[in-house]
């Protein structure tokens, strides 16, 4: 009974004593004084900031393109016969001048019925001279003039003026008006065994080399003008508005480091359906020094057109579009701008803000509108005139 009554006692002790330290505790945090809560600062940030002024902005535009020969087309044989050599060797890359003879298909044997065809004629009018000497004395030696000025190594001569409807119908009566027409037709059709090159130009490719026979419409080659190039400028649609037809243009090669004069001469009045881009077309000429190559890719630089009543500012501070950052009474606060131009320069101009107002000069990140917010610079001042006014009243205690 005695170890039973001291565990009891022991049991009862260590109760007490728990019970005990738990009252005092509860005792001592109750006369323990709450701590004071102190407000929360408020955040302050120092941005760059400046105000809403318009001017009149004349800021370039640039983009590259690639040139383009003004003409290029295929050469085809307009007679059958076999290609003789001309001035210059027809080969790929030979370079020719205007002018020049090409080639020539056979010509022999159009020559020789050529002039068989004009031998035939001199004999069918001096058959009719004497029926006109009769009949029609007053055109007799206008008719002497001209059999006089057929040869038949040259081209045919004029024919004469014809007043009288009773002449008329004689001629016609025997073939002399239709076989003159048929042999200049034959004239014509002899100048084009001679191909001459309509251009300063260059062949780019060569299909039938000499000595080949080409029969009439055979593609004998392809060639392109070098002296005119035309470079065309992929343009956003929002650039390409401000570019003019007639406009004067740079063009810039930064492998030759060469620039030179260009000028505007068309554009396109329809959108790239891949790139949604409108296309500017720039007329470049060569010159004898140095001279662009059609494939070449150049920048052109375009003139500024003015734009009235529009700041220019970076476009990172832009956001969502055509969002900006104000501040209004110390806190930030979204507005929408128009923006008129989008330069190269990573710049844009724009409008719509009543002048005046201050507009956040850089990128906000992790911001949120009514943040506060001080402008830079303007702390600096406020911190000047606050030592200028305690220097004051020191000065005024003395």
């Amino acid at each position: 009974m005695r170890k039973i009554d001291r565990k009891i006692i022991v049991i009862a002790a260590l109760i007490f004593i728990v019970g005990l330290s738990y009252g005092l505790m509860k005792y001592l945090i109750i006369l323990k004084e709450d701590p004071k809560i102190r407000p929360p600062l408020e955040t302050k940030r120092f941005v760059k900031a400046k105000p809403v002024k318009y001017t009149t902005i004349t800021s370039q535009t640039s983009a590259p393109g690639r040139l383009y020969s003004v003409a290029e087309f295929d050469l085809v044989a307009e007679a059958s016969g076999k290609i003789l050599p001309g001035r210059v060797p027809l080969k790929k890359g030979a370079v020719f001048s205007k002018g020049q003879m090409l080639f020539t298909v056979y010509p022999d044997e159009a020559i020789l019925a050529l002039k068989a065809s004009k031998s035939m004629y001199m004999t069918l009018l001096a058959n009719a001279m004497p029926d006109i000497k009769i009949d029609y004395p007053e055109a007799e030696e206008n008719f002497k003039a001209f059999f006089s000025s057929i040869h038949v190594d040259k081209k045919l001569p004029d024919f004469p003026e014809i007043k009288n409807e009773k002449l008329k119908i004689f001629l016609s009566s025997r073939n002399l008006i239709s076989e003159y027409y048929k042999i200049s037709k034959d004239e014509l059709q002899l100048n084009r065994h001679t191909i001459r090159a309509p251009f300063n130009g260059t062949y780019t490719e060569v299909y039938m080399e000499t000595g080949a026979y080409t029969n009439m419409g055979g593609r004998v080659a392809h060639i392109i003008q070098t002296n005119v190039l035309e470079l065309e400028v992929p343009l956003e649609r929002f650039d390409a508005k401000w570019v003019k037809v007639g406009d004067d243009v740079e063009v810039h090669s930064e492998k030759l480091d060469l620039t030179r004069k260009g000028k505007v001469v068309r554009k396109n009045q329809f959108l790239d359906q891949n790139t949604q881009s409108q296309s500017v077309f720039i007329r470049v000429w060569n010159n004898q020094n140095t001279k662009f190559l059609e494939g070449d890719f150049l920048i052109a630089i375009f003139p500024g057109h003015p734009v009235e009543n529009a700041m220019e500012v970076p476009r990172n501070i832009v956001f969502k579009t055509n969002e900006v950052f104000m501040i209004n009474k110390g806190r930030l606060q979204k507005k929408n701008i128009n923006i008129i131009k989008i330069n190269d320069e990573n710049t844009l101009v724009f409008n719509g803000l009543p002048e005046g107002d201050t507009l956040v000069m850089q990128p906000l990140v992790n911001v949120f509108e009514g943040t506060k917010v001080l402008v830079q610079g303007q702390q600096l001042e406020l911190s000047e005139n606050e030592n200028k006014m305690k220097k004051s009243k020191d000065n005024n205690n003395r």
